[in-house]
C-alpha cells in the first residue's frame, strides 16, 4: 500500500508544502485573481455551451493553415491513426534505416489512451523527454502528478535510475554522477540530445486549441517541448476536444491562470505556438487528433460537464490532503487527485471496482474548490459521482453489503425507541471492551477492507442523550 511508503509520503509532504506557499505568493500578487477565475471559467463554459461549433471552426482554420485533421472517437482509434501516421513517415526514403522512434512531449491525453504502450506493440519506441516523465520512463514507473510525474521520486533515487537504466536505451549517464539537481539535468540533457536531432516525428498534445486562428499552445519549463515542436519533420497533436479556445484573445487569461496554479510562476518559461507550416522552418507535415474519449458523454451530465472546464494545472492535487498521503499511483487512474477521482468516472463510466471507488477519495475539505483556476466546484462533483455509482449499485442483481448495512441503519434511526435501545447497547459495549483497547484494529470482512488502514475508536460508554439527560436534567 502506498501509505505503508514512508519514503514517498516525506518526499510528497515536502513538495506539497514547498508548491502551496509558492502559489500562494504568486496568486498574492494578482489583485485581480478572482475576476481572472470567473473570466477563465466563463469562457470554458461558453465553450463547452458551444462545442460543436468551435470544433468546426477549429478544424476549417487549422485546415486551411495546411494541417491534416484526424477525428477520434476513443483512444484505439487515435492510437490507430497515429500509428498509420508514424508508420508512413518513417517508411519514406529518406527515412530508411532511421531508428523507429518518435519523441514526445509530456501529454496528459497520450497518457489516457496509452499511447506509447500501442506504439511499443507496432515496434516503435516513444521517448519521453521532459525530466520527469524521463524519470518514470527509464524507473519503468507510473506518473504520479500532473506536472511532476516524478513527485515521489529524491534525488538518490534519479541518480540511481540514471546510472541503471541510462545506457540501455542511448547515452549513459556518467560513472561519477552525483544527485546535484543541476548534474542530474546534465545527464539527462545529453542522454536526450541524439534522439532530438535524430528524431524524425514528435508527438505532443496541446495546452489550448484556439477554433479562431487554428494555432495550438504547449507550456512547459525545460525546452524540451521546444526542441520536439521545431526539430522533427512531421509532428503529431493529440488534444482533447475540450481543449478549444473560441479567439486568441481568450489565450491572455489562461496564460495567467496556468503558470500560477500549476508552477507557482508568474510565467511560463517555454510558451510554444504553432499554426501549421512553414516552408524551411520547423515540422514541414503537421496533424492534429481531435480525441473524444467519452468527453461528449461528459458533455451530456448537465452536471459533471463543469470538469470539462480543466486546464490540467495540479493545484487541486497539490491541496488535497488525501493525495497529499497516498501518491498518485494508488488512484489508478491517469488522472489522480481529486479532479481525477471526478473526471476518470466520467470519461470511462462506473463499471469497474477502481472507478466505483475513486469519488469516495476524497474527505470534501472543499480545498480543491478554493483554488481551482477555473472554479470547478470539485466538492459537488465528488458527490455527484458518489451518487452515480450508489444509484448503479441499485440495479445489480446481487445484493451489496453496504446497502444492507444503509438499510439497517435506516430503520433503526427512524424510530427514537429503536435508536435509544441501539446507543444504550452501545455504551454498554464501550464500557465492556473499552477496559482492554482504546480502538478496534482490522476488523473480519467485510468491515477489513475499510479498518485495514483505519483504527477505529471504541464506541463512547454514555450516549449524548443520557449525557444531557444526567447533565440538565433531561431539560432543552
Amino acid at each position: 500500500m502506498q501509505l505503508a511508503n514512508p519514503v514517498q509520503r516525506k518526499n510528497l509532504h515536502h513538495a506539497m508544502t514547498t508548491i502551496r506557499t509558492k502559489r500562494a505568493n504568486v496568486v498574492a500578487e494578482k489583485a485581480d485573481w478572482e475576476a481572472m477565475r470567473v473570466a477563465g471559467a466563463q469562457i470554458k463554459d461558453r465553450t463547452l455551451r458551444h462545442l460543436d461549433e468551435y470544433l468546426v471552426q477549429l478544424e476549417e482554420s487549422l485546415q486551411r493553415n495546411g494541417v491534416q485533421v484526424h477525428w477520434a472517437t476513443d483512444g484505439d482509434d487515435a492510437n490507430r491513426i497515429v500509428r498509420e501516421i508514424v508508420d508512413e513517415r518513417l517508411a519514406r526514403e529518406d527515412a530508411v534505416g532511421a531508428p523507429r522512434e518518435v519523441v514526445k512531449v509530456k501529454s496528459m491525453a497520450t497518457q489516457e489512451i496509452e499511447l506509447n504502450e500501442a506504439l511499443e506493440d507496432a515496434g516503435v519506441a516513444a521517448w519521453e523527454t521532459d525530466l520527469a516523465e524521463l524519470i518514470v520512463q527509464l524507473g519503468h514507473d507510473r506518473p504520479t502528478h500532473f506536472l511532476v510525474p516524478a513527485i515521489h521520486r529524491n534525488r538518490a533515487e534519479v541518480r540511481e535510475i540514471f546510472l541503471e537504466e541510462m545506457g540501455r536505451y542511448g547515452k549513459p549517464a556518467p560513472d561519477d554522477l552525483d544527485t546535484e539537481p543541476a548534474h542530474l539535468a546534465g545527464a539527462a540533457r545529453e542522454h536526450l540530445r541524439e534522439k532530438f536531432l535524430r528524431a524524425k516525428v514528435a508527438v505532443s498534445g496541446a495546452n489550448f486549441a484556439v477554433a479562431e486562428t487554428g494555432t495550438l499552445a504547449v507550456v512547459e519549463s525545460e525546452g524540451n517541448g521546444r526542441m520536439c515542436l521545431t526539430l522533427a519533420d512531421t509532428l503529431v497533436s493529440i488534444v482533447g476536444i475540450e481543449k478549444i479556445l473560441p479567439t486568441f484573445a481568450d489565450l491572455e487569461v489562461f496564460l495567467q491562470l496556468l503558470p500560477r496554479s500549476s508552477t507557482a510562476e508568474r510565467m511560463n518559461p517555454y510558451t510554444s505556438l504553432w499554426s501549421g507550416p512553414a516552408e524551411g522552418d520547423g515540422p514541414q507535415e503537421m496533424h492534429v487528433v481531435l480525441l473524444d474519449n467519452g468527453r461528449t458523454d461528459v458533455l451530456a451530465d448537465e452536471v459533471g460537464r463543469d470538469a470539462l472546464r480543466c486546464i490540467r494545472c495540479s493545484a487541486c492535487l497539490n491541496v488535497c490532503p488525501v493525495y497529499e498521503k497516498v501518491g498518485g499511483n494508488a488512484y489508478g487512474s491517469v488522472y489522480p487527485g481529486p479532479i481525477g477521482a471526478v473526471l476518470t468516472p466520467a470519461l470511462r463510466g462506473t463499471s469497474s471496482p477502481i472507478d466505483r471507488s475513486l469519488p469516495f477519495a476524497s474527505s470534501l475539505c472543499g480545498a480543491c474548490n478554493d483554488v481551482c483556476p477555473v472554479k470547478i466546484p470539485l466538492a459537488e462533483l465528488l458527490v455527484h459521482q458518489r451518487n452515480r455509482v450508489v444509484e448503479a449499485k441499485k440495479k445489480d442483481t446481487m445484493p451489496h453489503a453496504e446497502a444492507a448495512v444503509m438499510a439497517s441503519a435506516s430503520w433503526m434511526m427512524a424510530d427514537h425507541r429503536r435508536w435509544s435501545v441501539a446507543t444504550k447497547s452501545s455504551g454498554l459495549a464501550g464500557r465492556v471492551l473499552g477496559r482492554r483497547m482504546e480502538s478496534f484494529g482490522p476488523l473480519p470482512p467485510p468491515l477489513s477492507r475499510w479498518t485495514n488502514a483505519r483504527d477505529v475508536k471504541m464506541m463512547p460508554t454514555e450516549s449524548f442523550r443520557d449525557w444531557w439527560a444526567r447533565e440538565r436534567g433531561g431539560k432543552r
